[in-house]
């Protein structure tokens, strides 16, 4: 592993009111620790793993290849400054790495053919063809098959967004075969049990405050796919309330 661990330290927080700093789990958590080559941050949509990662992202010197910001009403000075209350800890220095986001990947494709413009071996490194000729799901399994065989850190954001569960799997082998070859490691935020089945990786829950390391076959993602599989009928005789997945 290249990253050891993230120790949060909340008596430095600026404020405990404002977002990101009044999510619960960054004030109750002080330590994520990477014991695989592959972690996956799980939890319902809002319980800071997404903000996490890309806050771990910037500490790490990682740049995420975001679109300018437009003008908004009501800016919060403190959103994006997450990472500054960080400290990372590398297993022996730090090394280089990149960020994926589902929705921010189209931006960087742009870039891309620009740079490939000036530079066509650019695209070597990513299959040597252009990802914006691809469709959404063949230029994510482009990106991934390419960029991961390089040494590296790699945060990704829910991968699977526009991958089909044939794709989640070939994304599962590219995870385990990099990771087990010792030069990559990876930190993935998801809501994919197929991913998620990726073999001795580890888990962290952020629906437990603090955030907690979790089985396989505890996580709500095993258990709801696994009960809905079995007898759908439980859950759609009587409409699909989010009660029923309690």
């Amino acid at each position: 592993m290249h990253l050891k661990s993230v120790i949060l330290d909340p008596s430095r927080y600026p404020t405990q009111d404002c977002y990101p700093f009044s999510v619960p789990v960054f004030q109750h958590t002080r330590n994520i620790t990477f014991a695989s080559p592959v972690t996956f941050f799980i939890g319902e949509n809002g319980s800071g793993k997404s903000t996490l990662l890309e806050a771990m992202s910037r500490a790490c010197g990682i740049h995420i290849w975001r679109e300018p910001e437009r003008t908004r009403v009501n800016q919060n000075p403190y959103e994006g400054k997450f990472h500054h209350f960080l400290t990372v800890q590398w297993t022996d220095g730090k090394v280089p790495g990149s960020f994926f986001g589902s929705g921010i990947f189209r931006h960087f494709t742009q870039l891309l053919d620009e740079w490939a413009a000036a530079d066509p071996g650019q695209l070597m490194y990513y299959g040597g063809k252009s990802l914006i000729t691809q469709s959404h799901g063949e230029s994510f399994l482009s990106f991934f098959r390419n960029r991961y065989r390089i040494k590296g850190l790699y945060l990704l954001d829910e991968p699977e967004t526009a991958l089909s569960p044939r794709s989640q799997l070939a994304l599962l082998e590219i995870l385990t075969e990099t990771s087990e070859a010792g030069y990559a490691q990876f930190v993935i935020a998801t809501h994919s049990p197929i991913l998620l089945a990726c073999p001795n990786a580890s888990i962290y829950s952020f629906d437990y405050n603090p955030a907690k390391p979790v089985r396989y076959e505890d996580t709500e993602h095993y258990r709801i796919y696994r009960e809905f599989m079995e007898d759908r009928s439980k859950y759609l005789k009587n409409g699909a309330g989010t009660d029923k997945f309690k």
